[in-house]
């Protein structure tokens, strides 16, 4: 699979999301595919050099338009970095690459007792009686309140 794409129907892909907002105006071409943090690390560095916008891709699910490249620039597909790194069942809390999704991430946690819910950004638990947090940080229930 290559890393990089200046393929017509590969910018189309990545120049939208599921938002509202109006798709790029000037599509981000090249799309690049980092597989390491080094990688993002240095393509970084080149754009910044050149004066190059950067837009970050994961899914192309997000609402807030993020992915609307509107000056055209570099897509980085963070895809393919996927890598569920650690995870502590003591303090809820798990540490992943970009690429990871709630799919991917909750088939992970099958069996512990955690899981990840749309729409929150932390993890759950059924057995601790610790709060659940939402996306903005705020408590929402408690775990044996039918979370």
């Amino acid at each position: 699979t290559p890393n990089v794409s200046t393929a017509t129907v590969v910018w189309e892909q990545h120049s939208h999301s599921d938002s509202m907002h109006p798709g790029a105006a000037v599509p981000p071409v090249p799309v690049v595919w980092p597989q390491s943090v080094g990688q993002v690390q240095e393509l970084a560095k080149l754009c910044h050099r050149c004066h190059v916008p950067m837009v970050p891709f994961g899914t192309g699910t997000g609402l807030e338009g993020g992915v609307n490249a509107v000056q055209g620039g570099v897509c980085f597909d963070l895809s393919r970095m996927d890598t569920i790194a650690e995870l502590s069942l003591k303090d809820f809390s798990v540490t992943v690459e970009p690429g990871v999704t709630r799919k991917a991430l909750n088939s992970h946690l099958r069996g512990t007792g955690l899981w990840v819910r749309v729409g929150h950004r932390r993890l759950i638990g059924d057995r601790s009686g610790r709060t659940e947090g939402t996306d903005r940080g705020d408590a929402c229930g408690a775990g044996d309140a039918g979370v």
